[in-house]
Formats: structure tokens, C-alpha cells, sequence
């Protein structure tokens, strides 16, 4: 069983932890879990981590938050938000260096999207 590196709950909009939505981040995948009496679990492997974004609106700034999102090479999440965690840039420079780190173990190289005006954030073309 993998070890636990990073925890954190979505916050509300007043930066305290009263959602139901919780991130854990262990050494070699990221699971996010959803909802209360139905409950989602979505698990990403590191290395399937293409790009990583930090969004701080204001609002989120004010209160020391912010949003880190996720462009994957998974086929069921080939997108996803980190919401209004704590410590958002430590979180994305964490994960960041972890994807690498995972990448270089697995011996898996990144493929660089390039494209034009009708690609999206991820580089998926619209």
C-alpha cells in the first residue's frame, strides 16, 4: 500500500473544509473522492499527468486558496479540478515534481501537444 503524501478537503467559499469532496495524493497516484451518500472514487496514476495549472481568482486569494487543474491521458478523467485546497502552489509544485519523478521510474516520455486556435487547455482539439 502506497504512503500517503498530501490530504486536503474542497473548501466552500469561505475557505472552510465543509464539502464532500477529498483529495489524497500518495506516491504514485492521485484519488479524488465524491458526494455523500453515493460516494465516486476517481484514481489517476502520476505518470498519466500531462500538464498542470494553478487558477487563484481573487476570491480564492483573499482566503489562501486556489485550484490546481489537471489535464491527464486517462480516458475517464481526461480532465480535473483540485478545488480550493490549501496551499495551492506548494500542492502543484509537489505534484509536479512527482509526476517527473514517476515519468523517469516508468521510463515514460511527455508528448508535447502543439496546435493551434482549436485546441483547448489539455491540447485535445475541439
Amino acid at each position: 500500500m502506497a504512503n500517503t503524501v498530501w490530504k486536503d478537503r474542497k473548501r466552500t467559499f469561505l475557505g472552510l473544509p465543509w464539502s464532500f469532496t477529498r483529495y489524497e495524493l500518495t506516491e504514485e497516484k492521485l484519488i479524488i473522492e465524491t458526494g455523500l451518500f453515493g460516494r465516486k472514487e476517481e484514481e489517476i496514476r502520476l505518470y498519466r499527468i500531462m500538464d498542470i495549472t494553478l487558477h487563484r481568482p481573487l476570491g480564492q486569494r483573499i482566503l489562501g486558496l486556489g485550484t490546481i487543474h489537471l489535464c491527464t491521458a486517462d480516458r475517464s478523467a481526461p480532465e480535473l479540478d483540485i478545488k480550493r485546497i490549501k496551499k495551492p502552489k506548494q500542492v502543484r509544485d509537489m505534484l509536479s515534481d512527482m509526476v517527473e519523478h514517476e515519468r523517469e521510474e516508468r521510463r515514460i516520455g511527455a508528448r508535447e501537444y502543439l496546435g493551434g486556435a482549436d485546441m483547448d487547455d489539455c491540447g485535445y482539439e475541439h
